[in-house]
């Protein structure tokens, strides 16, 4: 499927992953939950394929279920007793469910992190706040390409020690120690010489200088005004959901939640949209791509 929400204005997905995230963080009603949960599973297999499939599976998976575990081991708070440990600590149902509830919030926003990165560049994040802060955005815009850029640079290491018999694969344990030790030893002096590079370059191409002006490809268009109008107006439904208590729910000492309305029905259908709308503007693009090679 085509990444078209990529190609739209850095506001607009700065705007999206901002309000998802701080929804997931701190929404913990259970259908605000799920729903965050599936959106974000969809859009990151929508935008990696295979590869976000093997590590939803994989890590994220195996990570709700210990989370989910962890909180009902550790935390006995809750009146609903279903059995007692052989410690004597009871398993109560509502710490059960926080945990499970908790272990779906982290999961969550670990996915629309990997999202927001697929999504939101560096030249995005720097033309969003480089005049503002363009100290902290430089550093902002490195750190959050640290890993996949370093990850790709490390293989090349590796492969270069491979070809003269210095891989981790080569000798024995100790062997392997000292090869893995010289790999990490010349990605640090790497690591080090780009930062420096990196610092000189911005420095004296002017950056942060008062006045300066830079070039910018990003155009605020019609589509993206309707875009951002469409998820501002969501935005303020779930808040006032939240506002009114239908995303509220308390888990302890007993579990209470609201009852479900005609409105509280409307804001589950607007966190919905909102969460689904990249995998929604993608998949209309798709459709008329593909109606277009069609006709031609």
């Amino acid at each position: 499927m085509t990444n078209s929400f990529k190609g739209f204005h850095p506001i607009v997905n700065f705007y999206y992953f901002t309000v998802v995230i701080i929804f997931s963080m701190f929404f913990m009603h259970p259908i605000f939950l799920g729903i965050s949960l599936i959106s974000s599973f969809i859009y990151s297999v929508s935008l990696n394929g295979k590869k976000a499939v093997k590590f939803n599976l994989l890590y994220m998976f195996p990570l709700l279920i210990i989370m989910a575990i962890m909180n009902p081991a550790f935390n006995h708070q809750g009146v609903t007793i279903l059995f007692y440990l052989k410690s004597g600590n009871p398993m109560t149902l509502e710490s059960i469910l926080y945990g499970i509830a908790a272990a779906v919030m982290f999961i969550s926003v670990i996915l629309w992190f990997s999202c927001y990165n697929a999504v939101m560049s560096s030249d995005k994040f720097i033309y969003l706040w480089g005049r503002v802060i363009p100290g902290t955005s430089l550093i902002i815009s490195m750190v959050l390409r640290f890993v996949p850029r370093y990850k790709a640079q490390i293989k090349v290491i590796s492969n270069g020690q491979k070809c003269i018999g210095r891989d981790v694969t080569n000798g024995n344990i100790i062997t392997r120690a000292k090869n893995g030790i010289k790999i990490l030893s010349i990605m640090t002096t790497w690591a080090l010489e780009n930062a420096i590079e990196t610092a000189d370059s911005m420095k004296s191409r002017g950056y942060g200088l008062k006045g300066r002006t830079s070039f910018s490809i990003f155009r605020f268009d019609k589509r993206d005004k309707i875009t951002f109008l469409l998820m501002f107006a969501l935005t303020i439904i779930i808040l006032i959901g939240s506002f009114l208590g239908e995303n509220t729910i308390v888990y302890y000492p007993i579990i209470k939640v609201k009852a479900i309305t005609a409105f509280s029905v409307l804001v589950y259908i607007a966190y919905i949209l909102l969460c689904l709308m990249p995998f929604i503007i993608d998949f209309k693009e798709e459709i008329k791509w593909k109606r277009l090679a069609l006709e031609n």
